[in-house]
């Protein structure tokens, strides 16, 4: 522990059981560990391996159906079993929680200066000005530019970064002990992941802030945590201080984790590879429109003048911070919003085509999502999702679809004995992978992969990575691969294109772009993809 003495948090051999229809889940097992004045200690593992029981666990917030032992003791208060005024005391007083995705935990219907305002009249009694006064300097310290202008605003009018920075600033409101922070800057760009984590290590320096950080990042670790602990199935495997866990890692899982942040790279595209994919100059513009007769007054500039090409067997990377015209680009391509410039797919130009026409090209254009739970219908098996595009485009030579589906499934390493469950039944990595086969049952030249792997886990991202590369090379598929994650784009892609605010600012060979950036916008992304490398 930092500077020694009484640790701030303590647990002591926690166990947490779900009970459930008569059933019981043990999620975390005999788990011990110690967060210290002014320290961080994060806590590692996959999806599923307890991090984020452990920490609902510190002060009771896991319901009813959770029944945990052991002991948590915040100061010299035992949080297990503690009477629910002893809870609601210590609950975002003096332990205060960031969670991963702000949209979700800010209400939509409050303003930003009446969910502040909440948390101080509750715990602190304030009011009127003076709370007003308060939230004002919570928004300054967080780094929200002109906090008074943005006081009457909605969490939507807000963009990611600055959501999360209100988060904080709640969660700093009542001036906390310990801050948990449960993956806060996952869904986030690569230059505002740093900016967070900078704000984080500040905060903690100047308020000598204790942190328990729940991620699966481990460059994020790297950076920001004094201590680890690395979480297996609901046990604690390894723990010490970080640049030991780094450096010299004694268990199997831990050598695992770290030996996923390698994707590899991508196979060679033979120099005699066919284009399947071309734009020239491609523009995409809203109009912005007023008054009754719903005249244009101007544009949103989406993208400008993008020109792209992409071979068979071929992925181009595409990067930039959200906004930059990076989905928008690839969704123009697809034809499923209007563009202006050709977009010449197979030799011809598709950009007039409409009705009958178009949907002939488009079983050979297929696009994977970011969340493949928000994608996939919770209403539908996984057979019926899977062949949905067999269904409006047929199949070929009448082969029966449920074989189709059976064989793909097994591609995309799933079982196929599992076609009739639901998506809910199915993990993150599993769920992306039925979303993957969903889109090559139709055996497509060009698949859109629009952040596939940002939701999954490092070592399920490794697996994903690996099973598009498999697939391309199998296929001979042309990929567009969209991405805030430097380190992915370069293990999948052989070009790369950086956008910023619409405008192409670099294109080029991947090795090229990453080892010899020209653009000064483009050594600012990959600087701040560095900070998850390396340590203070």
């Amino acid at each position: 522990m930092i500077g020694g003495g009484k640790p701030v948090l303590r647990v002591r051999n926690l166990n947490v059981t779900f009970r459930q229809d008569g059933a019981e889940t043990h999620a975390v097992r005999g788990v011990s560990f110690e967060v210290g004045k002014g320290e961080t200690v994060a806590l590692v593992g996959e999806s599923g391996s307890g991090k984020s029981v452990t920490a609902l666990s510190t002060v009771s917030l896991l319901g009813d159906s959770a029944h945990s032992t052991g002991s948590i003791r915040y100061g010299d208060t035992e949080m297990i079993g503690a009477p629910e005024s002893e809870l609601r005391r210590v609950r975002g007083n003096d332990i205060s929680f960031i969670f991963q995705e702000p949209m979700t935990s800010l209400n939509p219907l409050h303003t930003l200066e009446k969910q502040l305002a909440e948390s101080l009249a509750l715990h602190q009694g304030l009011r009127g000005q003076k709370a007003r006064d308060r939230i004002i300097a919570l928004l300054t310290q967080v780094g929200i530019n002109d906090p008074e202008t943005r006081l009457g605003a909605y969490p939507h009018q807000l963009s990611g970064g600055q959501r999360q920075r209100v988060m904080i600033a709640m969660a700093l409101a009542n001036g906390p002990d310990l801050l948990i922070a449960d993956e806060p800057t996952t869904a986030l760009d690569v230059t505002i992941q740093a900016q967070i984590l900078d704000l984080l290590d500040e905060l903690k320096r100047k308020e000598r802030l204790s942190m328990l950080f729940i991620t699966h990042d481990l460059g994020i670790v790297r950076k920001i945590a004094d201590r680890v602990c690395v979480m297996k199935d609901g046990e604690i495997v390894e723990h010490g201080p970080t640049a030991e866990i780094f450096g010299n890692p004694q268990h199997d899982y831990t050598r695992m984790l770290l030996g996923a942040e390698d994707t590899g790279l991508p196979e060679p595209v033979p120099e005699d590879a066919e284009e399947i994919v071309r734009t020239e100059d491609l523009r995409i513009w809203f109009p912005i429109q007023r008054g009754l007769l719903k005249r244009t007054v101007g544009h949103v500039k989406a993208v400008n003048a993008a020109s792209l090409s992409v071979r068979r067997g071929e992925t181009m990377g595409i990067v930039g911070e959200s906004g930059s015209g990076k989905t928008t680009l690839a969704l123009a391509i697809m034809r499923l919003i209007p563009s202006e410039g050709p977009i010449v797919f197979m030799g011809s130009n598709i950009q007039g085509l409409r009705g009958r026409d178009m949907r002939s090209v488009r079983s050979a254009m297929q696009i994977v999502f970011q969340d493949p739970y928000g994608s996939l219908s919770p209403r539908m098996t996984v057979e019926q999702i899977i062949a949905e595009g067999l269904t409006i485009h047929g199949t070929r030579d009448g082969r029966d679809k449920r074989t189709m589906v059976a064989e793909i499934m097994a591609e995309v390493g799933l079982d196929p004995a599992t076609m009739h469950r639901y998506p809910h039944e199915f993990s993150g990595g599993q769920r992306q992978r039925i979303a993957i086969a969903r889109a090559m049952i139709l055996r497509p030249l060009l698949v859109v992969l629009d952040e596939p792997t940002s939701a999954l886990d490092m070592t399920v991202q490794v697996q994903i990575v690996k099973l598009l590369r498999d697939l391309q090379q199998k296929y001979g598929l042309a990929y567009i691969f969209i991405s805030h994650d430097l380190k992915v784009v370069r293990g999948l892609s052989h070009r790369v294109m950086v956008m910023k605010q619409g405008d192409v600012v670099e294109q080029g060979e991947a090795e090229q772009v990453f080892s010899n950036p020209r653009s000064e916008y483009t050594r600012m992304l990959l600087a701040a993809a560095l900070t998850h490398k390396t340590n203070d």
